[in-house]
């Protein structure tokens, strides 16, 4: 009997604790504490030395961060897949990138975000914006997102 009576009190907090797992514990439009699912554009290259670069058409420069640990982008015209890990909070790597090989336009950031995607060490979300750092304080991706 006192077991029955334990059951029927203790269901409720358990269905309880089950629904807000399930809604994740975020209000509605909240980004996820991770990377994964989550879509971003990029807004800007800023340089170590101060620099900018814009691309010409942001929904051209994408990458998606899948749960799974994998990575799907696309850069200028060129699409890539790949990996990420982010081993302690605030931490980002990047693994090699299998692309694509077509030729892209002049004026293209193909070529310089290419060279730097093994070199991104931190990243930051802020105002709802992704801020990808490179080692050796050498730039920083500002992306938006996607949905």
């Amino acid at each position: 009997m006192r077991a029955r009576y334990a059951t029927a009190r203790l269901l409720p907090v358990l269905l309880l604790l089950a629904a807000c797992g399930a809604a994740g514990g975020t209000s509605p439009g909240a980004l996820p504490t991770g990377l994964g699912g989550t879509e971003w554009r990029l807004v800007q290259f800023k340089g170590g030395d101060g620099h900018t670069l814009a691309p010409d058409e942001r929904a051209k420069y994408t990458v998606a961060f899948h749960a799974d640990g994998s990575v799907i982008t696309q850069i200028d015209c060129n699409r890539g897949r790949g990996t990420w890990t982010s081993p302690e909070p605030g931490q980002l790597r990047l693994g090699p990138l299998a692309l694509t090989r077509a030729q892209c336009p002049p004026g293209s950031l193909h070529d310089r975000i290419v060279t730097d995607w093994e070199f991104v060490r931190t990243y930051l979300v802020r105002d709802g914006h992704l801020f990808v750092s490179l080692m050796a304080d050498a730039g920083v991706y500002e992306l938006e997102p996607i949905r």
